[in-house]
């Protein structure tokens, strides 16, 4: 595996094939995506940390989706990737959106787990209210935030049954650095829908039965959107929560493998 420092961008790029890469959610990074790495073997992997996550949190100024989208893209450039296969949860499913419509040369799919197309209402004055509870706060209002997302954006059989997801999605969110989380609060708070209807990719979508930030039904609102799409696969996860890749990454890294064969044959 190597690690390369773009622009402050912390970007990792490990294995050899076709390109595959994987944009993390708010409060994640890199090793959102580690427990479905065995899926993608025999792929050349770029985990990009976008700015104000991880070790991108030192990117200065205000955060926005197209400056993570245009992260995304710089990384490419930089590691020679001109088509790739793309992952994204949460936030990254918002930049991987964002990215078909401007970058549709570099997408060979698209599979979002937790698909947003942005913010609802309410999402987004929570949103901000997180930031300023962070940014007031620091570790003591990360902490608290923290604990309330346990409890929400996890399924409750995640809860009960696998302590070393809770552990991890504790320990991301309590060690994001404030001020890069705060700053990511607001950009996605800010964020537009994409004009999805000019995607002409295949897509995979996958949330959980009991996500409550991507719900089924706000999933199945963006599939009708997708109009010109190759191909749109819906998948709902049951027992599941909105940190799909963590909560369920054996459903996810199958769902994605038979997607990505039917691709190939496509």
């Amino acid at each position: 595996m190597s690690l390369h420092l773009f622009e402050r961008i912390a970007v990792e790029d490990e294995g050899e094939g076709d390109p595959v890469v994987c944009l993390h959610g708010l409060g994640g990074s890199a090793n959102t995506w580690t427990p479905m790495m065995p899926v993608l073997a025999h792929h050349r992997v770029i985990r990009v940390e976008l700015p104000g996550s991880a070790r991108s949190a030192r990117v200065e100024g205000p955060l926005s989706v197209a400056g993570m989208v245009q992260a995304a893209v710089t990384a490419c450039e930089r590691l020679g990737v001109t088509r790739a296969h793309w992952l994204g949860h949460s936030l990254g499913t918002i930049v991987c959106l964002h990215l078909a419509v401007q970058w549709p040369r570099l997408v060979r799919s698209l599979a979002l787990f937790g698909p947003l197309l942005a913010p609802a209402d309410a999402a987004r004055a929570g949103l901000r209210q997180r930031a300023l509870k962070v940014r007031e706060q620091g570790v003591a209002g990360q902490h608290e935030v923290a604990v309330q997302l346990l409890q929400s954006a996890l399924s409750r059989d995640t809860r009960e049954r696998s302590p070393l997801t809770v552990a991890y999605v504790r320990d991301t969110l309590m060690r994001s650095d404030p001020d890069g989380y705060a700053r990511t609060c607001e950009a996605l708070a800010d964020a537009v829908p994409a004009a999805v209807d000019a995607i002409r990719a295949p897509v995979l979508l996958v949330t959980g039965d009991e996500d409550v930030v991507a719900p089924p039904q706000a999933m199945r609102d963006l599939a009708s959107r997708l109009t010109q799409a190759a191909q749109v696969q819906q998948v709902v996860l049951p027992r599941c929560g909105h940190w799909t890749p963590l909560e369920r990454p054996e459903a996810c890294g199958r769902e994605w493998r038979d997607f990505a064969a039917a691709t190939a044959r496509g």
